[in-house]
């Protein structure tokens, strides 16, 4: 199977004969890929460019000598159904070693149903994983007037997601930013986007997480 027939598998379904080409592609000495897939929490939506938690990590990774690109293929608004629609491309053309999934936020705001959200990122993390990524799921919560009942079931998605298909999980992306009592000055006017003091927080929860999954080297 050459590579366009692969890519081709890839953007239909996944397909694991894919397999073998991404596994040639970083032996040959290709730099392994980190892939971030989300939504304004990670586009750094109303930041200087530069500042969001996503290319801290790159940062990061430059600093400890590691040899890892991050691709940051968020989109502001975007949602899990997006990001499920945009992935067999992104994982045809980026062959990542890690994809982190940071969607779900604007599916409850927008009220859409917690079963499509559910069955959303359950065909990412698969697909990832079919394409021979790792996966790290970041979990969210809502603001405490969605009522707790829906609170709870939204914060299970992610955990129980993260337990049945047995990948790696930050239970809640914002914690020590949405959930101190000087949260008001970690978020910008709109009182929804963390501001750039939050970042660093934002990557210091994704870090340790994610540091086991990356490739050694």
């Amino acid at each position: 199977m050459n590579r366009r027939d692969c890519n081709a598998l890839l953007l239909g379904a996944l397909a694991p004969a894919c397999l073998p080409v991404r596994a040639h592609a970083q032996a040959a000495g290709s730099t392994p890929v980190v892939l971030v897939v989300g939504d304004s929490l990670s586009a750094e939506y109303g930041l200087a460019r530069g500042s969001g938690w996503v290319a801290l990590l790159e940062q990061r990774l430059a600093q400890a000598g590691r040899r890892v690109r991050v691709v940051n293929a968020s989109i502001s608004g975007d949602t899990t159904a997006g990001g499920r629609s945009r992935l067999p491309a992104l994982l045809a053309q980026h062959q990542p070693a890690v994809v982190i999934i940071e969607l779900g936020g604007n599916d409850a705001l927008r009220g859409l149903p917690l079963q499509s959200t559910r069955d959303n990122l359950r065909a990412m993390i698969r697909a990832s994983r079919a394409a021979g990524a790792r996966v790290l799921l970041l979990g969210m919560d809502m603001p405490p007037n969605y009522g707790e009942r829906f609170r709870a079931d939204f914060r299970a998605l992610y955990t129980d997601l993260a337990r049945e298909e047995k990948v790696a999980l930050v239970p809640f992306f914002l914690a020590g930013v949405a959930d101190v009592a000087h949260a008001p000055t970690l978020f910008q006017d709109d009182r929804i986007h963390p501001n750039e003091r939050a970042q660093p927080i934002m990557l210091d929860n994704v870090w340790p997480a994610l540091r086991p999954l990356l490739p050694r080297g």
